[in-house]
Parts: structure tokens; sequence; C-alpha cells
């Protein structure tokens, strides 16, 4: 098999639902053929699934260690903490799930300071991909946070309603935050080619439909916990082995990421933008989306503002005059 790269990829949280299918996912993929599964509690019974999988040309290791799984990695995509319950927001994950990165972010800066790219998935994704960013010393470009899912959520939404293939939803987009304050824009939208702005208030999509379904999918999420009676697993492993993909140099990334912004609007933060992800790390723009779309993009920064100044109280992070001091490169 003919691999996009020989670096090694460590996967954080392997023993997990969701690492395990990371795991699988960029076997198949063919990412490398050096891959690390790392987790707290051992990892060795998906990396022996993998073998007994027929994964022939592949260094396979389990690790319950950090030296060992961060040694010499060039990329890392980490699932690494505590999952979402039923009733639970994302947002109640803040305080654990924040000590968690910015221990993954030392981690990082102690064994592997080279590292190219990172993608974070553990939530809340925005503030736990900034304390990683933050701790691990690396430039905003390398390391970027899963923002896709609510943008499918909202292609397989429309998909469903129109009754069309999801390739024939095009433009989907959700903004800022990973969670309910999301902006979600339908502005750019295409159904088999024809405007959503023309069908929206028609009989066939009336306006509070619309409004209801923007509602449905910021809390997309909370229905798979509903639906499974788990957190969603599946789809974000998937899209963040396509994010690390594209990091090394592969298909294109075709959704929005959560990347670090400051631009004098949107500062200190990480948030969904219009993105661009390869080899060369993350870059972005600001969406432009009507009034009331860059209105709600506003205030789901403020939201991500108001988060990340509580992980100020909570001494998880210091003051943002202070962050230059622990990455030169904020």
């Amino acid at each position: 098999m003919a691999f996009l790269t020989n670096d090694k990829l460590t996967i954080v949280g392997a023993a997990g639902m969701i690492g395990s299918n990371m795991v699988q996912t960029a076997l198949m993929m063919g990412l490398t053929n050096d891959i690390c599964l790392y987790d707290v509690f051992s990892p060795e019974g998906v990396a022996e699934e993998m073998r007994q999988s027929g994964f022939g040309d592949v260094k396979i290791t389990a690790t319950t260690d950090a030296k060992e799984a961060f040694t010499n990695a060039k990329y890392i995509i980490s699932s690494g903490g505590a999952p979402r319950k039923a009733g639970m927001t994302r947002e109640d994950l803040l305080k654990g799930n924040c000590e968690i990165a910015r221990g993954l972010g030392e981690d990082i800066k102690r064994y592997c300071p080279d590292c190219k790219h990172v993608v974070i998935i553990f939530n809340p994704a925005d503030l736990t991909g900034l304390v990683t960013l933050l701790y691990s010393g690396l430039k905003p470009n390398q390391v970027t946070t899963l923002a896709g899912l609510d943008s499918t959520r909202l292609q397989s939404a429309l998909a469903k309603k129109f009754n069309v293939m999801q390739s024939e939803v095009t433009g989907c987009a959700t903004y800022g935050g990973h969670g309910e304050q999301m902006a979600v824009f339908g502005s750019h939208v295409k159904i088999d080619g024809k405007p959503l702005t023309d069908i929206i208030g028609t009989p066939e999509f009336p306006v509070e439909e619309w409004e209801q379904m923007k509602l449905d999918v910021t809390k997309g999420g909370a229905k798979i916990i509903e639906l499974r009676g788990r957190s969603s697993f599946q789809s974000p492993a998937y899209l963040s082995v396509e994010m690390i993909r594209s990091a090394m140099g592969g298909e294109k990334f075709p959704w929005p990421a959560g990347t670090y912004v400051k631009n004098g609007k949107y500062n200190n933060i990480m948030m969904a933008m219009d993105t661009t992800l390869d080899e060369n790390g993350c870059s972005f723009c600001v969406p432009e989306g009507t009034p009331e779309e860059n209105a709600k993009l506003d205030a789901s920064y403020e939201h991500l503002c108001h988060m990340r100044d509580e992980l100020v109280e909570l001494n998880i992070v210091p003051p943002i005059s202070e962050w230059t001091k622990i990455n030169p490169n904020l």
C-alpha cells in the first residue's frame, strides 16, 4: 500500500469509541505506516483488533505512557476527554476537559515540539483546542478543532427534507462555536443548484420550519445521545481523520475547521471560520453572510469569550496578556 506519509500519527483516547474508530479509519485510508494508540486506559485491545484485521504494512503500537506516545509524533488527533452524557451540554465539560487539554499541550511541548499538526475533538472543542495550542507552543495554524460536524448535520437535515443526495446540498456551513450558540449560515446553500434563500418562505419550506431546522442542527449532538443512548462517535471520528489527512497533504477537507483567530474583530479565540486546511496548516477568512447571520456569529464569539474568561478564573490559563510568555507564537 502507498501511504500519504511515513510520519508517526498518534491517536489520543484510542481505547474509546471515537478513538478506536479513528484508528480504523486512518488505517483504511492508508494515511501512514506508523500509528501509535495512546490512552490512560490500555488501548492494546484496539491495537490487537487492528492487527487481526490484516493491516499488514503498518507498525501499530499501543501505550499508556505519554513519552512513548508523543516522542517523534508528527501528527496528533485527540479525543482524550470525558464524553458528553445525556442532559449535558458541551459547556458542562469545560473545567475537567480543559485541564486534560493543558496536560496534552504540555506533553506536546515536552516530547514532540516539531509536531506538524494537531486536531482536537473533545468537547468543548473550541476551548480544549485553545488550551492545547497555548501550552503546546505550536503555531496557530498547526492546531485545529472539529467544527465540520455541525455543517454535515445541516447538510444531512436539508437532504432529508428535500429528498436529495447529500452531495446535491452545497454551501452548508456553521461558524463560530461548536455548541448550541453556533451561527448557522444558510445564505450560501443550494439545493440541487437552487438557492435555499429562494425556497425559504415558500409553502415547500416555511420560515418556521427553517428556524426549527437551524435549532435542531445546533442540538444535533443531543439528538444522537437520544437516538443511540451515547454520544456520537462514528461521525466525529471520520471527520477528524479527514482533517488530519488534509494536513498530511491528502484530499481537501471540505468543511469549516475551528482555528485560532486574532484579527482585530475576533481575538484570542478558537472558532470555526471559512478555512483551508492543507500541508501548510490552516488558513482562514471571516465568512460573509446576511446581517442576521453575521450578528449570530458575533454572538457566538461573545459566548466563546465568556467561556475563555471562565478558564482564566479557574486558573487553567493565565490572563491573555501573559499568553505570549507561554507560547511566543500567539
